[in-house]
């Protein structure tokens, strides 16, 4: 699901066929809730809102650009908190990857490029590379439209969704990567 973009312009809710709509949470989590919460307050009480309800001050047009500055500030920032949280996440993964290298696991092909396969190890989620260059049973060539990995002599086959079995070969917790090797 694509994230919320905050924004004083109205574009009401597709999938929910709204021609208006706002979104908040409850409990109360984010700054952008607040905001919802006072200016529903100051439209229940016929104040001056950005959209004008009640009497129009000068006020308004001065409310709506910082509105404006907020929802974009709010976007900004729940984005590099999503970012911090992902990076967290792979950083953990690694380290405890880390302690199991030579471990052997079970995975879930989850990508394929020219250069090797990602793999999902089955229980932890952690997603690692086995590349082409350490699967030494065959000469393997990417096809892009196939989303294939196909040895060229055994004609063994890659595919998304495929079950591996492998172990870890090395982490670089620096950059947060896992390598695999298959078995």
């Amino acid at each position: 699901m694509a994230k919320a973009i905050y924004s004083t312009k109205n574009i009401g809710h597709y999938g929910l066929a709204f021609e208006h709509y706002t979104h908040f949470t409850s409990p109360i989590r984010r700054y952008p809730d607040i905001m919802i919460h006072r200016i529903l307050t100051d439209y229940l009480k016929k104040a001056p809102t950005p959209r004008g309800v009640g009497v129009p001050t000068a006020s308004v047009g001065k409310k709506l650009l910082e509105y404006e500055k907020i929802a974009r500030i709010s976007s900004e920032q729940e984005k590099r908190a999503s970012d911090a949280e992902r990076a967290s996440i792979k950083y953990k993964q690694v380290e405890y990857m880390s302690k199991r290298t030579g471990e052997h696991f079970e995975g879930i092909i989850s990508g394929i490029t020219e250069w090797g396969i990602y793999v999902e190890e089955i229980e932890t989620k952690c997603e690692g590379l086995v590349r082409v260059r350490d699967m030494k049973d065959d000469y393997y060539i990417f096809n892009e439209k196939k989303l294939e990995l196909l040895g060229q002599k055994k004609k063994k086959g890659y595919h998304l969704g495929d079950s591996v079995k492998m172990k870890v070969k090395g982490v670089d917790l620096e950059r947060k990567t896992i390598d695999y090797i298959l078995l």
